[in-house]
């Protein structure tokens, strides 16, 4: 029995996910699994990939044979490096947490108060006596028409 280790395709049409499995090769994609290992999500913004290490380095180990997606996957998360006795690859893109856009923006705002900024709209407002001039003018404009 060949095993191979596969995505499993989960959700809606346009919003899918996977769960990273072990089964038997003649098995269809979404159909009954060994194992499952993992998870992958490609709608997030960056990727959530996790992948229970110690589980897919034994399923290696055993002989179990990853499809190309997978073994894209693995060599990301630093496995198949493992596996295969190469140097491990550099971390993951992990998302920035709401602290740290924050600590970001104020160090920001802290700079732009250093160049004299007023917090002010930086496109001037429209004076009143170019309002009433820009009105006058369409006033003669519609009169000369007519």
């Amino acid at each position: 029995m060949a095993v191979k280790i596969k995505l499993k395709r989960l959700g809606k049409i346009r919003q899918p996910h996977y769960r990273i499995v072990v089964a038997d090769s003649r098995t269809r994609r979404d159909g009954r699994a060994i194992e499952e290992i993992g998870l992958y999500h490609p709608t997030y913004n960056p990727s959530k990939i996790e992948v229970d290490s110690d589980r897919a380095q034994y399923w290696l180990s055993v002989g179990a044979q990853p499809t190309e997606p997978v073994l894209a996957i693995l060599k990301l998360t630093g496995d198949w490096q493992k596996h295969k006795g190469l140097p491990a690859p550099a971390p993951l893109l992990q998302p920035a947490t709401k602290e740290d856009k924050r600590a970001s923006f104020d160090a920001f705002a802290k700079d732009l108060e250093g160049d004299d900024a007023k917090g002010e709209a930086i496109t001037p407002k429209a004076k009143k006596a170019d309002k009433k001039a820009d009105e006058a003018e369409a006033a003669s404009t519609e009169s000369t028409e007519a």
